[in-house]
């Protein structure tokens, strides 16, 4: 059984998804359904790894770190 869903999506982001699912031969409605099919399945929740799990908190950063700030600067400096 299908269910209407209205969402709020700003419109640039509508419109690339509609060109993407334009070219993928698909709806906006089955690329919606199938992300959230996905992101919702058990398959989704993986557990984290033992080695993961030892590192998580480890690392205590500042609460205004800004990672794509940071991520920006080393790219920026490696290829320079």
């Amino acid at each position: 059984m299908t269910t209407k869903l209205t969402l709020t999506v700003e419109k640039s982001v509508i419109e690339r998804a509609k060109s993407y699912a334009k070219g993928t031969g698909r709806s906006l409605s089955e690329l919606i359904e199938s992300y959230l099919d996905t992101v919702t399945s058990d398959e989704g929740k993986k557990e984290i790894s033992p080695k993961l799990k030892k590192i998580v908190g480890a690392v205590k950063l500042p609460k205004d770190f800004d990672d794509e700030k940071e991520l920006h600067s080393y790219f920026e400096h490696k290829h320079l």
